[in-house]
């Protein structure tokens, strides 16, 4: 009697895992509302690391609620791995979409594989991957880096076209420079060389990574400064690293935007304002408003329809030579 009571005990606490297993895999997705058509968007955004990326982020929330779209937001604190756990948390969760920012370019295949098997279609957004199989995602919806590296070389043509600059007498810069393996760093540095290759008088003395991040633009300026006396121009890849960089140079009573030439890439209220006060000479937009294209492509892909493979948002050049007064907030 005893051992049948035991068996019993045994048969139920299997059978009640079971259940509860069962039950766990039936909540695994909220079935779509027939009245509303919504759909789950699953979206990774590398980080919070600047005013750019946190309005990038509310752009995509605020779409995505206008819309009626359920949103899973996965925040990646700067981690590749952490951004390859949520994309297979999306295909666990089963979710219709999965949009992603990617820090590097490289490292996806593996994991939109598993998305693809799943059946969910991927949209790449703000930066590119560098992938074999490009089937494994759907399109891509974002800036033009390397145009923005052309526009800050253009500038510097511009700019210095009257200053009698040779090979023997160049114009020397230093580039500050984004993430390394992100399609955004590595396009704006192509771009801005691509025009620059046929003026050997721009010569970039050095180039270094701070990541995106204002704190290590101000640690780089700090180091460049006690290396380099001669200085015509810093091409940072964004604004919070130059932000950064203005910070140094005032500490060593530079005068930046007279002293040096600063050409920076985003466009955030903080950059305007300091192009509005002379420190900062150029300022290329990146534009972070791409949520309701992200959200109008995802249910698009939701529906089972094709995408273009390639959307560039809509950006602008701003320089000293512009009507300043007439910029309105950036809103970021």
């Amino acid at each position: 009697m005893i051992i049948m009571a035991m068996r019993e005990s045994v048969f139920f606490r299997a059978a009640l895992i079971i259940l509860m297993i069962v039950a766990a895999g039936g909540c695994a997705k909220p079935k779509k509302s027939a009245e509303t058509g919504g759909i789950i968007l699953g979206f990774s955004q590398i980080g919070a690391e600047s005013a750019w990326r946190i309005c990038h982020t509310r752009s995509i929330q605020e779409a995505a609620a206008a819309a009626g779209v359920q949103l899973l937001f996965s925040n990646a604190e700067q981690k590749q791995e952490n951004q390859i756990k949520a994309i297979r948390s999306f295909i666990a969760y089963q979710v219709d979409v999965i949009a992603f920012v990617p820090i590097v370019s490289s490292g996806w295949d593996n994991v939109l594989r598993e998305a693809k098997d799943a059946g969910i279609p991927v949209l790449i957004t703000d930066r590119k991957i560098d992938i074999q199989d490009e089937s494994l995602y759907a399109g891509y919806i974002g800036t033009n880096s390397v145009q923005e590296g052309r526009d800050a070389a253009e500038f510097l043509l511009t700019k210095f076209q009257d200053q009698g600059a040779s090979a023997k007498n160049p114009i020397r810069i230093v580039e500050l420079s984004g993430t390394t393996g992100s399609s955004a760093a590595d396009g704006r540095a192509q771009g801005f060389r691509e025009i620059l290759a046929e003026y050997p008088e721009f010569r970039i003395i050095y180039s270094e990574s701070g990541d995106f991040l204002r704190s290590k633009g101000y640690e780089l300026m700090r180091s460049i400064l006690k290396d380099y006396s001669d200085i015509d121009v810093i091409f940072s890849h964004n604004d919070g690293m130059t932000l950064g960089a203005l910070d140094a140079m005032k500490e060593k009573g530079l005068n930046p935007g007279t002293d040096i030439v600063i050409v920076t890439v985003d466009a955030e209220q903080a950059a305007i304002d300091a192009l509005k006060r002379g420190e900062v000479n150029c300022v290329i937009e990146c534009n972070p408003k791409q949520g309701p294209q992200t959200i109008a492509l995802a249910k698009q892909l939701a529906r089972l329809e094709t995408i273009p493979r390639l959307i560039h948002v809509n950006e602008t050049v701003f320089s000293e030579g512009d009507d300043l007064l007439s910029i309105g907030p950036r809103g970021y």
